[in-house]
Order: C-alpha cells, then structure tokens, then sequence
C-alpha cells in the first residue's frame, strides 16, 4: 500500500485551497519546532497518493474487476469506445487460427480487425498510466506505448518471416510515418478546423518535430541513395552486387546506432534540458480542452488494473500479430497483394490506429499541441527508434536487415516531410490543409497498390504483377 503524499502549508495553501483539511493537535502558532504538513487532494476529492499526479489518481485500490471493465469499455473518447464494440472479434480471430487453418483470406481479415480494438487498449492503458506521470514524461510513455504494436509487429514479421518479409518491414517502416505525417495529421487537421475553424499551435512543437523529421528522413534515405547511386557502375571493384549489398548492410547497422543516439539526445532535449517549455505548452492545452471538466470527472484505473490493461493487451496484440504474420505469404502469393501496398499501407493502418484515435480527439477538443506532439512523437519514434531496433535485432539473428528502401517509398518520405513542413511553418492549421493531406496519402495508397514487387520477392517473384507465383511450400 503506497503511503499518502504530504507536502508543506505554504504549497497546500497556494496550489491546494482547502479549508477543511485537517491540522495536527500538537501543532502551536509560536514554536516551529514542528512543520504543518497537509493532504493534496485532486479535482474530485481524492486523497493523492505520493508518485501520482493529481489528475491520475483514481481514488481506489488494486484491481476491481466491474469497474475495471466498465472504464476500459468507455475509453478516453467516443470514437475509441465505438471501436471497443469490435472486441467480440478478437476471440473469434483468435478462435478461427486454431479451428479452421484452410480458411486462411478469413484468419486475414478477423485478425487484421482484431488488431484494433487490441491496439486500442494498449493506448488507452498507456494513457492511463501517463495521466499518474507528470506531464512531459507521460506525453513520452503515451507516445511510447503507441508504438509498442508497431514494434511488436516488425519483429514478429523478422523472426517468422526472416529473409522473406524483409522488404514488407522495410514498406512498413516508411509507411507508418508517412500514415501518422499524411493520413493522421490531416484527419487531426480537418478533426480541429471543422470545430474550432483556424487552429494554432506552438512554434517549439511543429519546428522541433518537423525539422528532426527531415533529419530521421535523411538519415533513413541516405543509405538506399548510396546503393542506387554506386549499382550499376563497372568501374568499382570485382565484388560487383555482392560486396555492394555488404557495404550497405554495414552502412545500415552504423546508421541504426547513430540513429539511436539522436533518439536518445531527442529525449534528453524534451525531458530534461527543456522539460518546462514543453511542460508549459501542453498544460495550456489541456485548459484549452473542450471537455476538460468531463475527461477529470471520469473514472480512472488504478496503477495496479493499468498493468492488468497492459499486459492483457499486449498479449492479445502478440498472438494477433502472430497470426497475421503467418497469412502474409497466403495474401502476397494467392491473393496478389503487393509487399509495398500490404507494408506501406494495410500494416501501418491497423498498427497505429490508437495513436490515430488519441490524436484525432485530441484536435478536435482543441489540443492541437498535444495532438501534433504525439503525430510527430510516434513518427519520430519509428524512424529513430523502432527502424534502429529492428535492423539491430536482425543483426543479432543474422538477417541482413538493412535499409535499402525502394526509391518509390524513399521519394514519397522525402516529399510527404516536405509538404508537412509547409503547413506547419506559418503555426496555423485548418481542414483545407487536412484535405490536402489526406488526398496525397490516397494518392500514394493508389501507386503503392499497383507497384511490382522487386525480383524475388512478393507474388511476382520477379515476374508481372498479374501472374500468380506459387506459395512457397515451407509457408
């Protein structure tokens, strides 16, 4: 049992005005041998225990399986509630893998619908468990917590798929920032202008992110320009496409490290060298909410259910993957759905859909600062954090797990970072801007379904993408 928070009269009575609250009897105007120390409660009567933020705590204890149930199905927003009436899938999904292996297109798509609500709980826990941090590091662990699905899924992807899904990890990586750059900050962009009309946010959120976003996409090209620039050339050395492909593995790997440290410097620069800028900016966004007085109302987990949450979630989400992983051959083979399309859209669709979802309430209750944080966060995250983990895991497996990304991913990361960039350069957003946004990411949803697979890989193995390639009997 945590013990309860104290802090001195002086802080209680500037920043915690209660007039009951209790003064210990041996307590004497005229000696100061003894501190008055005091309660903290929050914004509905709880006594705060000590570690907790004031706007986290719960009022309560432990795990209360009904209540526990009744917070986790209401979920921080209405539409993340709508998604929890898809949870009923989730078993079926499950159900369908072990009972019936030959319905292999069905396992697809009750899975890929699984993932969800799955997916929705992770952030929803995550949030919780941000609400009892302060305010910059629970930013961080929300953020963090939103990504854990796409981690999960690139090494699921690795470690069962190897060699061959690759080149569907390398499409998922670009196209998870391009859907949090393009199709979630424009849904957020229209989500804020057709409440609020011309929405503005903090020049420290959109310079910072947008410039270390252009800094992650040149760190994630370069490798794939100096292999395209040097194919090809007869006037290197005789190792020819092979020595190549080494030299680029190991220009990926020292990438992947320095990419890491950059992630880490980022987290120093927004925790602790500039904790009260960002500290300032979102607690001002959190006034400006719309619904603040209901969101501090609600019912909140206790730190014991959050964890319940996590874990419970998180083994959903490993099993889902699991089993979406395995029918990936089955869709790319049978089915003709290309590496880019099924990497660069379906797969980052399904596996941000909670950090969508927090992000769109977010803009439409007027935190537009809060929800560019955590558009830009889960993008710079991916591209300094997860693409660094992944290329170091597979070191560890011996997969050449590199970035050698096709031009047609690298040229649309490149632009999409660009075009955000501009819109966020005047610190002002409306839903023409979103529109805009959104209309690109179809455009590249359109040619990343039509784009052939390279030579080896994917249903044309090399061949036209209209004729079908045998599945591979070891899948």
């Amino acid at each position: 049992m945590a013990r309860r928070s104290r802090r001195s009269s002086r802080e209680y009575s500037s920043h915690e005005p209660k007039a009951d609250a209790a003064v210990p009897p041996h307590s004497s105007g005229g000696h100061h041998t003894h501190r008055l120390h005091l309660p903290r409660y929050n914004h509905n009567g709880h006594e705060v225990t000590r570690g907790i933020e004031p706007e986290g705590e719960s009022g309560r204890r432990g795990f209360h399986p009904f209540k526990f149930l009744q917070i986790c199905f209401r979920s921080n927003s209405t539409i993340s509630k709508w998604v929890n009436v898809l949870w009923p899938i989730v078993p079926v999904a499950i159900a369908l893998h072990f009972a019936r292996p030959d319905l292999q297109l069905a396992i697809f798509i009750t899975n890929y619908i699984a993932m969800v609500p799955a997916a929705n709980m992770v952030g929803f826990a995550g949030s919780e468990l941000a609400r009892k941090l302060p305010k910059v590091l629970g930013v961080v662990v929300e953020t963090t917590f939103g990504s854990i699905v796409e981690i999960i899924l690139f090494m699921v992807l690795l470690k069962i798929g190897g060699e061959e899904r690759v080149q569907v990890i390398r499409s998922a990586i670009l196209g998870s920032i391009l859907a949090n750059m393009l199709l979630c900050l424009g849904f957020c962009f229209v989500a804020g202008g057709l409440r609020g009309g011309q929405q503005e946010f903090h020049e420290a959120i959109s310079e910072a992110g947008s410039g270390l976003m252009l800094v992650a996409g040149m760190g994630l090209v370069l490798p794939t320009i100096y292999f395209n620039a040097l194919n090809g050339r007869t006037d290197l050395t005789t190792g020819g496409e092979n020595e190549l492909l080494s030299e680029m593995l190991k220009i990926s790997r020292a990438t992947a490290i320095i990419l890491l440290g950059a992630y880490l410097i980022y987290l120093f620069f927004q925790m602790k060298s500039h904790d009260n800028l960002f500290a300032e900016i979102f607690e001002a966004d959190e006034l400006r909410d719309k619904d603040r007085h209901e969101e501090l109302a609600k019912p909140k987990l206790t730190l014991t259910e959050c964890i319940i949450a996590l874990v419970i979630s998180l083994a959903c989400v490993s099993m889902i993957a699991v089993f979406l992983v395995l029918q990936i051959p089955y869709m790319v083979h049978e089915r003709h759905i290309s590496d880019a399309f099924l990497g660069l859209i379906l797969i980052p669709v399904v596996e941000k859909a909670a950090e969508h979802l927090l992000a769109i309430d977010e803009a439409y209750d007027g935190q537009m600062n809060l929800a560019l944080a955590h558009v830009l966060g889960a993008s710079i995250q991916t591209a300094l954090l997860n693409t660094p983990l992944v290329i170091i895991v597979g070191w560890g497996l011996h997969i050449g797990m590199d970035m050698k990304f096709e031009i047609f991913d690298s040229v649309s990361l490149i632009l999409a970072i660009l075009v955000v960039g501009s819109f966020l350069r005047d610190k002002q957003s409306n839903y023409l801007e979103g529109s805009l946004l959104i209309l690109v990411y179809l455009i590249i949803a359109v040619a990343a379904f039509y784009y052939p697979d390279p030579a080896g890989h994917g249903a044309s193995g090399g061949e036209s993408h209209g004729e079908a390639a045998p599945a591979a009997e070891h899948h």
